[in-house]
Formats: C-alpha cells, sequence, structure tokens
C-alpha cells in the first residue's frame, strides 16, 4: 500500500470512527446504527451459508467449516443487535412495505450504499453471487472488510458510556463481534494463502485496501452532503415474534457479508 493510500485509509478512518462513534452514543441515532448493523450481520447468513455449501460441493472441507461458523457467528450478531433495539423498544423497519424508487424516479437511500456501490465497482450482482463469485474476490474483499470492522466495532464500543444498562450491554456485545471479526479477517487470509503465492496474496489485499479507501470516501462525502444525518432504519416496537434464529427474511448481496 503506498503512502497516499496509506494516508488516506487514516483520515476516511477517522472521520467514519468520528461519525459512527458520535451516532451510537446519541439515543436519538443510536436505533438507526443498530438497524443497519442488524440487517448487515443477520442479512449475510443466506449468502454465507450458500458458499458453504458450494466449498463442500467442491471438496474444501476446511474452508466448507469456516464459512459454517462465519455464518453461525454472524447469526448471533444479527441477535445482540436485535435485542439493543429491543432494549430501545424499537425494530428493524419492514423493506417489503418500502417502495423501490423515491418520487424523483432515483433509488430509495435506504435500499442503496454508495459504499457498497463503489467497493465493488465494475462488479454486477451476478458476479457477487454466492454461486458466481470468484473465491479470490471473496476471500480479499471481505478480509479487508472484517479487519476493520473488528478496529470499528472496538472503537464504538469505547465511545459508549457505562451510565446505563443497554449501553453497557451493548459496549459488552460489540467487543464481543469484534473477537469473532478478527478470527474471521484470518481465516480468510489463510484462504489467500492457500490458494496464492505471499506476494500475489499481498497485492490482492492491497488492491481492495485501495478500493475501501475509495468507498470510504465516497461514503464520507454521501454523509457530508448530508449533514451526517443516516437513513432511517428503526421503527417503533418490538417484534411480536423473531425467527428461532433471530434473522431477517431481507434479500442481501456481497456487500452486507462483512459488517
Amino acid at each position: 500500500m503506498n503512502l497516499l493510500t496509506q494516508t488516506l485509509h487514516l483520515l476516511g478512518s477517522s472521520a467514519v470512527a468520528y461519525i459512527t462513534a458520535r451516532n451510537l452514543r446519541d439515543l436519538n441515532t443510536r436505533p438507526d446504527m443498530l438497524a443497519g448493523f442488524q440487517l448487515a450481520e443477520s442479512g449475510s447468513v443466506p449468502f454465507l451459508e450458500a458458499l458453504q455449501q458450494r466449498a463442500a460441493q467442491e471438496g474444501d472441507c476446511w474452508l466448507a467449516e469456516q464459512l459454517a461458523r462465519h455464518a453461525q457467528d454472524e447469526r448471533r450478531h444479527g441477535q445482540i443487535f436485535a435485542h439493543a433495539l429491543k432494549q430501545l423498544n424499537k425494530q428493524v423497519i419492514d423493506f417489503s412495505r418500502l417502495p423501490r424508487t423515491q418520487p424523483n424516479g432515483e433509488p430509495d437511500e435506504r435500499r442503496r450504499s454508495p459504499f457498497f456501490e463503489a467497493y465493488y465497482e465494475g462488479y454486477s450482482r451476478d458476479n457477487l453471487s454466492p454461486q458466481t463469485i470468484d473465491w479470490l474476490v471473496f476471500f480479499a474483499s471481505t478480509h479487508i472488510l472484517e479487519r476493520d470492522a473488528c478496529h470499528d466495532f472496538v472503537r464504538m464500543a469505547n465511545a459508549l458510556p457505562d451510565s446505563d444498562t443497554a449501553s453497557i450491554n451493548l459496549k459488552k456485545g460489540l467487543l464481543s463481534i469484534a473477537k469473532d471479526e478478527q478470527y474471521h479477517a484470518a481465516y480468510l487470509r489463510e484462504a489467500l494463502q492457500r490458494r496464492l503465492p505471499y506476494a500475489e496474496v499481498t497485492a490482492l489485499i492491497d488492491e481492495w485496501r485501495t478500493r475501501k479507501v475509495n468507498a470510504m470516501l465516497a461514503m464520507v462525502g454521501n454523509l457530508l452532503q448530508k449533514g451526517g444525518a443516516i437513513p432511517s432504519l428503526a421503527r417503533d416496537g418490538v417484534p411480536s415474534e423473531l425467527s428461532e434464529n433471530g434473522e431477517i427474511s431481507q434479500s442481501t448481496e456481497i456487500a452486507e457479508t462483512a459488517a
């Protein structure tokens, strides 16, 4: 990673850390942050399970086991965020009732992500489906997201106050999630090392690090345009019932596999 990319990474990470910590500390914006995390974590489970089945069919038992654990971890993370929302008497919005587009014809902002549009620029939906995605693309892109998510969740946990039960419980949950993300990042790098020489692994990770920097800048720019406001993803009330695994029935893409 060159000096410019490294500098932009530090600047972008600092900006994102400030915005996310502020929004998570503020009880007015915390529900939308939690809802976004729940959607990303729970929504990635079907994708990871499909990858796990593909790996098993291809005879890669080690990878299938890692993906099965990854899916199980993400399911638990979704339950942590769902519980945190419940403590605030909130739940995730029903995406099936949201309009596909705004009155001006643009996609509803709650259905799009400037970050992931930039991160996976050049890849179509078909390119990123669990049946067809290049394993190297999945390993490298998700490794970067998981590694950074580990640090992000620790920073957010440390930003929370110790003055109320909901914040204390959320802090414990975030630190637990961070440990899982660290493990995910490690196995994904090992998966790369099993298939590529060291120099190629480093080059591929650097490529996705650069993509991440560009995506962060796109996200920060979008947030600044909106004055730091984030999409409304939570609504009042506690779900009358959750699935046995606490999952949400939402259509997802690879972009949500590593939150």
